[in-house]
């Protein structure tokens, strides 16, 4: 059996707005084993990030269980949550907004030891933030540097400074080469593959760009307004998709092939259903050219079709 680092129940989150309640993730249950990277797709607006930050109580669920190392931390009181932090991290997607332009990069890098008191003297911290900056792929030239004197690539690598200097052993990056040139993007993927490897991380990958969690996902969870409607192994949501959905965005990915662009492709048609009080049944099925009055009736729970494939969709065998 594995070994699962991370393992998610029923969780739910909702937000109560003037328009009534907004299902941002509703029922999601998945595992993350020791070691491996979950990518999560779907478009804007389903439920990524406000998963990600859900999982590392940013956002206090609505209810369900989030159990990292077997202990429920949604249930964790402000100081015992204080313990767990540093081994439970995010990479944010904006690598300028989240960082304080008012700091040097040796500030931004030092900051999270200095808030968790983890090292003896200054002299310790200058050190780990030096090895970090190494580490990282940041010149130490840059030590002085604010965060508007860098290109891109350097702030994001300041944001996964930021986030490793604690050593942790889970990592949410939410979408962290989305607002970079694709040459950026790769060193990025890289660096954070590589780092997986050297430090043992564990990754939640947030991203909306299909060929990226192909790169780096060991398994991936497709989610449509805050349900996930498909989940499997990597290879297998590439040469197996099942879900309607999950077919969908597939057919999306630019091929570049010349042959390629007399191919023709399924557009998704109708309108996007609200997520503020959502009525029972398929969030797809507005969506959904093979709907039938049976995906209207209630909600459809994953079933597993074969060996760690699971699908919420009635036409699935």
């Amino acid at each position: 059996m594995r070994e699962h680092l991370l393992e998610v129940r029923n969780l739910k989150k909702y937000f109560n707005t003037p328009a009534g309640m907004l299902h941002a993730v509703d029922d999601v249950s998945f595992e993350i084993p020791k070691g491996k990277t979950m990518g999560v797709v779907g478009e804007s607006g389903c439920g990524k990030s406000t998963l990600g930050r859900t999982l590392l109580c940013l956002d206090q669920p609505t209810s369900g269980e989030i159990l990292f190392q077997g202990m429920d931390i949604a249930q964790l009181k402000k100081r015992e949550m204080k313990k767990v932090r540093p081994r439970i991290q995010m990479v944010f997607q904006d690598p300028y907004s989240s960082l304080n332009g008012r700091m040097t990069v040796r500030q931004l890098i030092a900051e999270p030891l200095l808030v968790n008191k983890t090292c003896k003297n200054r002299a310790e911290v200058d050190q780990k933030v030096d090895q970090m900056m190494e580490t990282v792929g940041l010149a130490a030239r840059l030590a002085p540097a604010y965060p508007h004197e860098l290109d891109g690539g350097r702030r994001q690598r300041i944001g996964i400074a930021r986030a490793l200097i604690l050593e942790p052993e889970f990592v949410v990056c939410d979408e962290p080469v989305s607002a970079l040139d694709v040459s950026i993007q790769a060193q990025i993927l890289n660096l954070l593959m590589d780092l997986q490897e050297s430090m043992g991380l564990t990754y939640m990958f947030i991203t909306h760009d299909l060929s990226v969690v192909r790169h780096i996902s060991n398994e991936i969870m497709v989610m449509y307004l805050g349900k996930c409607v498909e989940r499997a192994e990597a290879k297998e949501i590439f040469r197996n998709p099942v879900h309607p959905y999950t077919k969908a965005l597939l057919a999306a990915i630019p091929i570049p092939s010349i042959a390629s662009c007399h191919k023709k492709r399924e557009l998704i048609q109708g309108e996007v259903t609200s997520p503020v009080n959502p009525k029972p049944g398929c969030r797809f099925a507005a969506r959904c050219p093979f709907a039938v009055e049976e995906c209207r009736q209630g909600d459809i729970p994953l079933r597993e079709i074969s060996p760690g494939h699971y699908v919420a969709c009635n036409m699935a065998r």
